[in-house]
């Protein structure tokens, strides 16, 4: 494509947002590689381009736009004021067997509005308009909430390691129905003692100062896309498998059958709620939460979409928090066009002293194209 149509087609995606008060935003393409490969999660982060600076300092080529508009967004002022930011521009992925991965991303992240369940529904009501001016005349949605899926967890009776074992395999998509019942039995062959024995109980920070130590004093680095969290975090579920025991079979099913909860909003709901009384929990502000949401997202819907609420479905970015999504063409079998959600942990992470409300939205630009085609 031409600089000229890319300058044409950027400035027609960014339109409606400049329109609605949005800054369209252009991050440095060059970002911290540790960073990216913290909070980006092992799948992403072994697709990094990496480079090294003449100070020893290591660098990569922006793989998204979340991260490095929430660095822009952290460094041009005060991180509680409100930031609505648009953009379009190339990032860049090392794709197998695809050449150079560079590619075109746009999309739309909006920090600080405290009206969470408002925000998330004005940010999936752009991602529609978005969908369908790229050609999707009815797009399908498929809706998740990685809050909800944590604060059922909590109401039941799970120890801390159990709660954050499956926490981290939903988010990466990992946890399904049906591999429930493998946890429910108690797992031979992991000893509790040298590493994982010095891990038990640990928490994060813990794990990864051993693990940065251990590196040190073998003369090793972290290597193949795998950051030094990651692996700590590897240690850390070895050690919970060694101390946990097994998940209570009860226990199993009734988060086998939350996992399984998957249709029109209305009819999930329902379903949810019969799994809830049931087992006499109550999910309290998070319950609330969803209704307020579905809500907001009926008022705010300007045209028509197939709405699917999966209590099983996540993103696997480790940064999403709460309200997840993905929209597809009406076929549904191809990589989903446009994803997003919401990652009020995110800007916390990346250095704020507070955290900071936050949800936007990613599009792929060709598979967008090959959707609406």
């Amino acid at each position: 494509m031409s600089n000229s149509a890319n300058t044409s087609a950027r400035e027609r995606f960014l339109a409606p947002f400049l329109a609605a008060g949005y800054a369209a935003v252009d991050p440095p393409v060059l970002q911290p590689a540790e960073l990216m490969l913290d909070l980006l999660g092992e799948d992403l982060g072994r697709r990094l381009y990496l480079t090294t600076d003449a100070e020893g300092r290591e660098w990569c080529l922006r793989p998204e736009m979340t991260l490095p508009v929430c660095r822009l967004h952290l460094v041009s002022g005060s991180h509680e004021r409100l930031g609505a930011y648009a953009y379009h521009g190339a990032v860049f992925r090392q794709r197998q067997g695809a050449g150079v991965g560079e590619f075109t991303q746009a999309g739309a992240e909006l920090l600080g509005r405290q009206d969470s369940e408002q925000a998330d529904a004005e940010i999936l009501a752009f991602a529609l308009d978005v969908a369908r001016r790229g050609g999707l005349a009815c797009p399908v949605v498929r809706m998740g909430d990685a809050g909800l899926f944590r604060a059922f967890l909590g109401a039941l009776d799970l120890t801390p390691s159990w709660r954050r074992r499956l926490s981290r395999a939903f988010g990466r998509g990992q946890l399904l129905p049906h591999t429930l019942p493998e946890l429910s039995v108690q797992r031979k062959g992991l000893a509790k003692e040298g590493v994982l024995g010095a891990l038990a109980g640990a928490d994060r920070a813990g794990a990864r100062a051993l693990v940065e130590d251990l590196l040190a004093i073998g003369g090793l680095q972290a290597v193949g896309g795998r950051s030094v969290a990651e692996i700590a975090d590897r240690f850390l579920e070895q050690a919970e498998d060694a101390a946990g025991g097994a998940l209570p079979a009860a226990t199993a099913q009734a988060i086998a059958e939350y996992l399984a909860i998957s249709g029109p909003a209305d009819q999930s709901v329902a379903r949810l709620d019969a799994l809830l009384a049931s087992h006499r929990l109550d999910l309290g502000r998070a319950r609330a939460s969803l209704t307020l949401r579905l809500r907001a997202i009926e008022d705010a819907r300007n045209g028509p979409a197939d709405l699917v609420l999966d209590f099983g479905f996540g993103r696997r970015l480790d940064y999403y928090s709460g309200f997840v999504f993905e929209v597809e063409a009406e076929a549904a079998k191809a990589q989903p066009a446009i994803g997003g959600g919401r990652y009020d942990g995110l800007v916390t992470l990346l250095g704020a002293p507070t955290p900071v409300p936050a949800v936007g939205f990613s599009v792929w630009i060709d598979r967008l194209a090959g959707a609406g085609a």
